[in-house]
């Protein structure tokens, strides 16, 4: 089932009511009043100082494993709120990732990497931008990736993926489109966890990612892929031709499509929130020792 992104820019009321989440919008007016099922929901984003949301909605939202995502005074998304635990085995598979080999975290990354690689030559080929250089760093990618061959690839890819604009640097607070990607990536975040914690896994405890000061080190790890989806939509977006310095309504619900947008995994196509679920569903079968492969999309 395709689960719904609901975004809120506006003053409103959330309350739960009959297990539907009602909306009523400030100031009431005709019209202003709404009821959306909850376990129709997948993420729900909260973009305004003035919207209330109450206790029992909450818990329902958590009961149903919906990703709460609240922005800042910047309109970027912030905070994320999933239940502590959604699997009926989760102890277990808790002991599972965390008892882990190193060999198997090291195998995990060295798929990541290459799966991640592979799609963002895929999305250079599609803009026919030479992707030569991507297949060789391809070549070199081993278990573990001791040689951060995946940094050495993003940079190549950064420096071509916007017609080789040579003044375009990624960083969390560049210049446009860097606002773009941020909340691109940060929706994509929160959809990773979501799948993650739906599997009985810890978002916090990576196979590559270790930052101390990052709650959620495994879902850092596993988007990777995932990321030249949220690309593919910003460069859109620029062939369009519209102003990327604002964060307009418009440019968000085009993002806002993305756990809608269709991924080929393993020759099958789905949605990627669908998609995203056989990825973490693959990683828990790893920890489990039941399998050594993992399922990522094929941009290609």
């Amino acid at each position: 089932m395709i689960k719904r992104t609901l975004y809120f820019g506006n003053p409103a009321v959330l309350r739960k009511k009959d297990q539907q989440l009602q909306v009523e919008l400030c100031p009431p007016a005709e019209g202003s009043q709404a009821s959306i099922p909850i376990e129709d929901i997948g993420v729900l984003i909260l973009d305004h100082p003035q919207v209330t949301i109450t206790q029992a909605l909450l818990a329902a939202l958590n009961e149903h494993l919906v990703a709460v995502i609240n922005c800042d005074a910047r309109h970027l998304p912030y905070g994320l709120m999933l239940p502590m635990f959604a699997h009926h085995a989760f102890t277990e598979k808790m002991y599972q990732q965390l008892e882990s080999s190193l060999p198997l975290k090291k195998n995990l990354w060295q798929q990541t990497v290459i799966a991640k690689i592979s799609n963002q030559a895929a999305l250079l080929r599609a803009y026919s931008i030479d992707d030569s250089r991507m297949q060789y760093y391809l070549s070199l990618v081993k278990s573990g990736d001791p040689q951060n061959v995946e940094g050495r690839a993003a940079a190549c890819y950064w420096e071509h993926l916007f017609g080789g604009n040579a003044s375009f640097t990624r960083h969390r607070f560049g210049e446009a489109p860097n606002a773009l990607l941020n909340y691109g990536y940060a929706v994509l975040l929160a959809m990773v966890a979501r799948g993650l914690v739906s599997s009985g896994l810890l978002p916090a405890v990576g196979i590559h990612h270790r930052n101390k000061y990052n709650p959620w080190c495994l879902a850092s790890d596993i988007m990777e892929p995932y990321r030249p989806y949220v690309d593919r939509i910003v460069l859109q977006l620029m062939n369009e031709q519209r102003d990327l310095e604002t964060l307009s309504p418009e440019i968000k619900r085009k993002l806002l499509q993305l756990p809608v947008i269709d991924v080929v995994i393993d020759g099958k196509n789905s949605p990627l929130m669908v998609g995203l679920q056989r990825t973490t569903a693959s990683l828990s079968a790893c920890f489990e020792g039941v399998s050594r492969k993992l399922l990522y999309p094929d941009l290609s």
